[in-house]
């Protein structure tokens, strides 16, 4: 199974990295300052796969484009989800500042040659 993890396209592994850096982030509000024993595992569990699929990406990806994908595409996922989990609502400016990081997001991944696809 390791062999498995760390041998999957970079591409996948951020994706699978990305989701579970926005399931943990999510779950910090149920977590209490880390008082609830269920959320805190979930949150502490996510990081620790997520923070290892990163690292899997980054032996074929440069970490600066790496990271660039996850905090972007982890701050719209993570809006979205604060928007219908705890109706956490955003203003024009902050919905418009969104839109440019998708925009960024698709532009590093559409556009440059330094991803590797």
């Amino acid at each position: 199974m390791f062999k498995l993890l760390t041998s999957m396209p970079p591409l996948v592994a951020l994706s699978i990295a990305i989701i579970f850096e926005v399931i943990a982030t999510s779950f910090i509000p149920k977590a209490e300052q880390f008082t609830k024993l269920v959320p805190s595992v979930i949150i502490i569990t996510g990081y620790a796969i997520a923070f290892f699929l990163l690292s899997v990406t980054v032996k074929t990806m440069p970490v600066g484009i790496a990271y660039a994908i996850w905090s972007g595409s982890g701050i719209v996922l993570v809006a979205t989800i604060s928007y219908f989990a705890y109706g956490q609502r955003l203003d024009l400016p902050a919905v418009i500042g969104i839109g440019f990081i998708i925009v960024g997001v698709l532009v590093v991944n559409l556009l440059s040659n330094t991803v590797s696809h």
